[in-house]
């Protein structure tokens, strides 16, 4: 058996960098993130924070770089992750209903020769349970608004009992109170000792939701508890021009009178 690295951090991430036609999109990464924790990965637009959580997850292929998952690599840990894309990467038309999306989430377990049974839909309803979304269990998921897609999504990586869960803008285009929901959930998750990563794209609610931080623009700006990293200086090394005048409760109380904070990040 291979000797562990670094098996006390649910991910470590090291020397990682990706590059498409050449041109680097990460570069020399390093990303550590302590179990039970909720994280935020944010940044301005391009700043490749989709293509880092991607890489983490072999969906990417770095130029260098290794990671790390509770010590090992991705793939021996693969049962242990659970993972929710951009809504607007997933073909919504494909003809299937959201309680055969979230029963999907069982595959890892299952195998893709074995058929899920009563066990597995009883598993899969239930997740939908924990989303608020049972009652559109037979509904075809083209005919879900945007808020009750991610939710089926949610509820399809919930479904995994995962220990590290990853979301790629998972409050993207929703209503308040499926965002509120979608928190409060991904707070349940921490409480339990799960660790979950979130690409986050609205940097007036980070320090409410968050207790870990990732500031990235290609390269790391800086990283570590929310209320250490979260500062408008950090914010400026990673927005440069990209700001605009926010509330002032929005940073720290010693914020320098008349300094300018970034808008919330574009998708990246």
């Amino acid at each position: 058996m291979s000797q562990l690295h670094e098996p006390d951090l649910a991910v470590h991430v090291e020397d990682l960098t990706v590059s498409y036609h050449s041109k680097p999109v990460l570069w020399d990464i390093d990303f550590d993130v302590p179990p039970g924790v909720m994280a935020a990965i944010v940044g301005p637009n391009g700043a490749g924070k989709s293509t880092l959580i991607k890489s983490i997850l072999g969906l990417v292929q770095p130029t260098a770089g290794h990671v790390t998952i509770f010590g090992r690599p991705y793939k021996a840990q693969r049962r242990r992750v659970g993972y929710v894309p951009q809504r607007s990467s997933v073909d919504w038309d494909f003809p299937t209903t959201a309680l055969d999306v979230v029963t999907m989430g069982l595959y890892g377990q299952l195998g893709w020769l074995r058929r899920p049974g009563k066990a597995e839909r009883a598993e899969a309803f239930a997740a939908l349970e924990m989303v608020g979304m049972q009652d559109f269990a037979d509904r075809q998921i083209s005919q879900l608004s945007g808020g009750q897609q991610q939710r089926v999504f949610l509820a399809r990586a919930l479904v995994q009992e995962a220990d590290v869960y990853f979301l790629d803008e998972p409050m993207a285009g929703v209503d308040a109170t499926t965002e509120r929901a979608i928190v409060d959930i991904l707070r349940t998750l921490r409480n339990q000792g799960k660790t979950v990563i979130v690409v986050h794209h609205d940097l007036q609610t980070v320090k409410s939701y968050f207790d870990w931080l990732l500031i990235v623009n290609v390269r790391v700006v800086a990283q570590g508890p929310v209320s250490e990293v979260y500062t408008a200086s950090n914010l400026r090394k990673a927005y440069g021009g990209q700001i605009a005048l926010l509330e002032a409760e929005t940073f720290l109380a010693e914020k320098p009178q008349g300094e300018v904070v970034p808008m919330s990040g574009e998708r990246t």
